[in-house]
């Protein structure tokens, strides 16, 4: 079981995770703190749920070898080595071709669901997160790469798992995104393939998910591009926002002892 009374962060470092009201989540934001991620549950990204993104591809979703949009959800893995929390610094491997970063709703599974029916879907959730899903740009479609995919911080999570009483309405959340305080790009969870409840139904269907797992319910078409220098910004409805920054490698190791 994966439980939560209201706000659940992971200070840096502290052993364990704070579970706190919406107020002592947003003082402690306040002061600058940076966090871990607040899981420690596999996490899966989900490609393809956003109608614009099936749209991009027109005609090339028919040709072969698939012939034909997905039937099932398309999933991949983020490893371990990709977690990392609030306010972290992510190297960016190659600057021309930068870091997309797609802002996505975390869904925290709160207890083992198999074969879950769309009707209860929604009650084996403990709770959501926002989860910068970075990748560097590529054109694969239906085979994620890794080498794109799971590189070192590829996937900040936070700063805070909320609980699902506080939203009570995930299917319809802004997205945003800013960089470095600019102009921002905006999307919807409303302009999924498929909603929370019916994808928790038709992953379950193929595999288990356990207490403290995370499955996105996928990253926007369009998401913005950074690069070395940059910081980024995401929010998702009254959820707290997570920011990360993108550094060159060089910058990075020199931070470690």
């Amino acid at each position: 079981m994966f439980a939560l009374a209201d706000h659940l962060l992971h200070p840096e470092g502290e052993a364990l995770p704070r579970d706190v009201d919406a107020s002592s989540a947003a003082a402690l934001l306040a002061r600058g703190m940076a966090c871990r991620a607040p899981v420690s549950g596999a996490v899966y990204g989900t490609l393809l749920n956003d109608r614009a993104a099936l749209a991009a591809l027109g005609d090339a979703m028919h040709a072969a070898p698939y012939k034909a949009p997905p039937k099932a959800p398309v999933l991949y893995l983020k490893p371990r080595n990709t977690l990392a929390g609030h306010r972290a610094r992510v190297v960016v491997p190659d600057n021309a071709l930068g870091v997309e970063i797609g802002a996505s709703l975390g869904i925290v599974i709160g207890r083992t669901a198999t074969r879950v029916g769309v009707e209860q879907a929604l009650h084996y959730i403990a709770g959501y997160t926002l989860v910068a899903d970075l990748s560097v740009p590529h054109a694969s479609v239906y085979r994620p790469s890794v080498r794109f995919r799971a590189r070192d911080g590829f996937c900040v999570v936070g700063p805070a798992v909320v609980a699902a009483r506080h939203i009570p309405a995930p299917d319809d959340l802004q997205i945003e995104v800013s960089l470095n305080g600019g102009a921002t790009f905006s999307a919807s969870t409303a302009s999924s393939v498929r909603n929370v409840a019916q994808l928790l139904t038709d992953v379950t269907d193929f595999m288990t998910l356990g207490a403290g797992d995370v499955i996105t319910l996928g990253v926007p078409h369009g998401s913005p591009v950074a690069h070395i220098g940059d910081s980024a910004t995401l929010s998702i409805g009254a959820m707290p926002p997570l920011t990360v920054s993108f550094v060159g490698a060089e910058e990075q190791e020199g931070e470690q002892p």
